[in-house]
């Protein structure tokens, strides 16, 4: 199980394990985005202090329609206890958990300030 907190500015947080290839790791506050059907993004200064390999660039269509390019990347996360190869877009932005992460995961989020993130393995 993954626990985070819904802050004042009602986003749900959760703190991530990121790890690159060599075993160094950090935490990683992300943001839960149920409009994003990929696995996570990271900063680009984020991907190379973990010295992530890279894996292709490519396409994505954003919320607004517009269209914008990221380079791919593999990173190892924490997942439910366990480490999961993933791929991660480098962007400047807070980093969002997308649908593709959550896969076969139940959420639960109370909606208010301080309220409570869950995520579990579903049945």
């Amino acid at each position: 199980m993954i626990e985070g907190v819904v802050n004042a500015s009602y986003e749900a947080i959760v703190t991530l394990l990121v790890q690159g290839p060599a075993g160094q790791s950090l935490e990683v506050e992300a943001v839960i985005d149920t409009g994003f059907n990929r696995f996570l993004t990271l900063p680009p200064s984020l991907v190379a202090e973990l010295s992530l390999p890279f894996v292709t660039s490519g396409r994505v269509t954003l919320a607004d329609g517009s269209e914008a390019s990221f380079e791919v990347y593999v990173v190892t996360i924490l997942w439910d206890g366990q480490p999961r190869d993933v791929y991660t877009y480098a962007a400047d932005s807070t980093p969002p958990v997308g649908m593709a992460l959550l896969d076969t995961h139940d959420l639960s989020i109370q909606v208010r300030d301080g309220g409570r993130v869950v995520i579990q393995a579903g049945e």
